[in-house]
């Protein structure tokens, strides 16, 4: 708070990589992946002569380098190793993965992708502050007012500059209009409208919602509302979802999800029926966990 807009960005990005990124609690390293990461591996070691042999070493640290690995279908990562004055790797992310290297890949990848950006806007005060003002923050704030003595709309402006200096391909924004004026808004709105790459918006705001997406779909009650003017349907054209077959449905580890339904009174006189069958046949009537089974949540006043 105490550097101006301008310091801010340089301070942020000077060693290629995006500070704030990495101070994330999901880049911050868990116990379990550093004693993961003391693992000794097998890899082909080449001495001074040409000569190559297999030996257990541990990754010291991995390097800025990346590659696609053959074919292309996943990335390489070059990685130094301990007990060696230069002795480095290939190594496929799938087993860095599995050493608990995933957080020092991403940074790898934050380093290449800040090492891109900056072969065309270099990190210098008079570019950094040319993008301030691009934003609508005026050069005499950009470069030479502290953060804290901001408004909160040019505060705003401040976080929308330094989350684009690296001009990344998807952008997704979280309440962009709150301390923003009109005139920012349209401007944000049309911005938007003209960026080629993929955005996402959470926004409370109905009017800076319809200047960024003339089409808008409502989807309510497994019916789908187009509403705005598409080009490929007519206006409020109502369109019926696909029924998903449950069976089908799995969460984010993979596991089956179950759905429960709440039991109408017609659900309920057929299981009466059945439980009445099942303890004349001498049957064991479903017991709480079975009718769970079932996807049946019973409702006590219907029993």
């Amino acid at each position: 708070m105490d550097l101006t807009p301008n310091e801010y960005i340089r301070w942020r990005y000077q060693y290629g990589v995006d500070k704030e990124a990495l101070k994330k609690e999901n880049m911050k390293m868990t116990a379990d992946e550093i004693e993961r990461q003391k693992t000794p591996i097998m890899v082909d070691i080449t001495d001074a002569e040409g000569n190559t042999k297999k030996e257990k070493r541990v990754i010291k640290e991995l390097t800025n380098g990346r590659r696609q690995e053959y074919k292309g279908k996943r990335n390489e990562y070059e990685c130094l190793l301990i007990g060696g004055s230069d002795q480095k790797v290939w190594l496929p992310e799938t087993q860095l993965t599995q050493l608990g290297f995933d957080k020092a890949m991403k940074e790898v990848d934050e380093r290449i992708a800040s090492m891109a950006s900056s072969y065309t806007r270099p990190l210098t005060s008079q570019f950094v502050e040319q993008h301030l003002m691009d934003v609508g923050l005026e050069r005499e704030f950009a470069t030479h007012t502290k953060i804290k003595a901001l408004s909160g709309g040019q505060k705003v402006k401040v976080v929308l500059a330094a989350a684009l200096w690296k001009c990344p391909h998807v952008i997704i924004i979280d309440e962009p209009t709150n301390y923003l004026d009109r005139e920012s808004l349209g401007a944000l709105a049309e911005a938007i409208k003209e960026f080629e790459g993929g955005v996402v918006i959470v926004s409370h705001n109905n009017e800076f919602c319809k200047a960024c997406c003339p089409e808008t779909w409502v989807l309510e009650n497994h019916t789908l509302n187009v509403q705005g003017d598409p080009e490929w349907l007519n206006q409020n054209e109502k369109i019926k979802v696909a029924q998903v077959d449950e069976s089908e449905l799995k969460d984010a580890y993979g596991n089956t999800i179950v759905l429960k339904k709440k039991a109408t009174r017609q659900d309920m006189k057929k299981l009466r029926k059945k439980i009445e069958q099942m303890r004349k046949s001498g049957e064991e009537v479903y017991t709480d966990e079975e009718l769970e089974k079932l996807g049946l949540e019973l409702d006590p006043a219907m029993a």
